[in-house]
């Protein structure tokens, strides 16, 4: 089993990189007016945003975007707007508050599994196949990915990643520019070392390490701490794949791989709760999320302008699940209520005033990223939308690509 390789990996030439490169489709859901800024700034220009599929716009003519979507990836493709990359990229972004430092590799997708199974590759938080079926009807008619998801290496004396950032002035630059919709700098440099790399990667499975780390040999290599419904997507359409292949042909196919940003946990930076957001919740909601709720620590709530606090568990892991929970429970029983999901507190107090009378905020505790694997390991996944690396503004761009089709 590979796990990791090297991709080939397709960057545009000859385009605006600062509107060829856009936001992850699951952010600023409730938030239409970043949607209709950037679709302004990117007007007829070569887009990322023409490639993927915006969670916002979810239940608006679907059929009609997957179509569009799928064409203008053949379109792109066909148009020989790439050029090729055999090796990983080093992904340096540059923030207001914090640089993150990734590696740009692929991920073989029979090492991953969404199911609390011993593979190496795990997901973090439960996988909904409810939220996969547009996923998939645009990769699987598509000859090209593009990725937002980030993967996560539990490293932490910072021994793969972080050497080859401080050596990265040796190394080719492949693109430098500032992402639009403030997103900060992003640059990327190509890694010829790339074999060198694996095997450090891989020796993170050693046995004892494991043991060390986790308290048995978890067998885990990395966990996906952004992207686990499009890793999910991906996996579906490899399985289905595979069945019109032989043994020979499965193994070089490029549908048995995906292209992830792979960062260390200890990096810089914390983990971002992601808040809750509720729109025509039910007469008593507030009632009985403050009796569903008990502890020694606190939550805070936004009703319409006013803040309010009520009595949570002490353990973030614990305040996530119950108030989730509860969530899902009251969107089984009331039709006409809406959950949302928002980045960043202030993000969330204008979502509240913009959503009107009745509208509540719920703000969500940090998960603690030093716990993130153990947690996976021990304890299992975590809630959708537990939590966020980076703010939404430093969600992962769609940039780099990749062919899934031989």
């Amino acid at each position: 089993m590979s796990i990791i390789v090297k991709p080939k990996i397709l960057i545009p030439k000859d385009v605006d990189m600062s509107k060829w490169a856009i936001i992850a489709c699951d952010q600023f859901t409730a938030q239409p007016k970043y949607w209709n800024e950037l679709e302004t700034l990117v007007g007829d220009s070569k887009s990322t945003l023409n490639l993927v599929f915006p969670e916002i716009y979810l239940g608006q003519n679907d059929e009609k975007r997957i179509k569009d979507i799928n064409r203008k990836i053949e379109e792109y493709v066909n148009s020989d707007l790439f050029y090729e990359v055999d090796n990983f990229i080093l992904v340096e972004r540059i923030m207001e508050h914090e640089t993150r430092v990734g590696l740009m590799i692929a991920i073989d997708l029979d090492s991953y599994d969404w199911n609390r199974v011993r593979v190496p590759i795990r997901a973090t938080e439960d996988t909904l196949l409810e939220r996969l079926p547009v996923r998939i009807k645009i990769r699987k008619n598509a000859p090209m990915e593009f990725t937002h998801t980030l993967a996560l290496i539990d490293d932490a004396d910072k021994e793969i990643i972080e050497p080859i950032y401080k050596s990265r002035h040796k190394l080719r630059k492949l693109y430098d520019f500032e992402l639009n919709m403030g997103g900060g700098r992003i640059i990327g440099y190509e890694v010829p070392n790339s074999d060198e790399i694996i095997e450090k990667i891989i020796e993170l499975l050693d046995l004892d390490t494991q043991v060390k780390k986790y308290g048995t040999d978890a067998g885990v290599l990395m966990v996906i701490g952004d992207g686990n419904h499009s890793v999910a997507t991906a996996k579906c359409i490899w399985e289905e794949t595979k069945k019109t292949l032989s043994e020979e042909e499965q193994k070089d196919h490029p549908a048995k791989y995906m292209l992830v940003e792979l960062n260390n946990i200890y990096g810089e930076g914390e983990f971002h709760p992601i808040h809750r957001i509720v729109y025509n919740p039910p007469a008593g909601f507030l009632e009985e999320l403050t009796d569903s709720l008990t502890g020694a620590g606190v939550m805070k709530l936004y009703v319409g302008k006013q803040e309010e606090y009520i009595a949570a568990p002490e353990t973030a892991s614990n305040g996530i699940m119950l108030v989730q929970k509860f969530l899902e429970q009251k969107l089984k029983e009331n039709p006409n209520m809406v959950v949302d999901y928002v980045h960043s507190e202030h993000h969330l107090v204008s979502a509240v005033e913009e959503g009107g009378d009745g509208t509540i905020g719920i703000v969500m505790p940090t998960f603690p990223k030093s716990e993130l694997v153990n947690f996976v390991v021990n304890v299992g996944n975590l809630p959708k939308k537990s939590f966020s690396i980076g703010e939404a503004e430093e969600k992962r761009y769609y940039l780099e690509g990749r062919r899934i089709v031989k």
